[in-house]
């Protein structure tokens, strides 16, 4: 996480939005040296419904055949 002071935050903002969203990459704004607030990257829209859960469920043995309970 890259740390960067609330004053040059305040004069570069726009910038650091756009580096954050293209670096994806968490902005941590200190106040007096101590962390008091985060520029995270938003969430991507617009994704396809196909893949989404890629990654997230796995699908174990095959579902075409009976289950050992029936």
């Amino acid at each position: 996480m890259r740390m960067i002071s609330a004053a040059e935050f305040k004069a570069r903002c726009l910038t650091l939005m756009d580096d954050v969203s293209s670096t994806r990459e968490t902005l941590v704004i200190t106040k007096r040296g101590k962390p008091v607030a985060k520029l995270v990257p938003a969430d991507k829209e617009g994704r396809e419904f196909i893949g989404r859960l890629k990654g997230v469920i796995e699908i174990v043995g095959d579902l075409d055949t009976d289950s050992p309970d029936s």
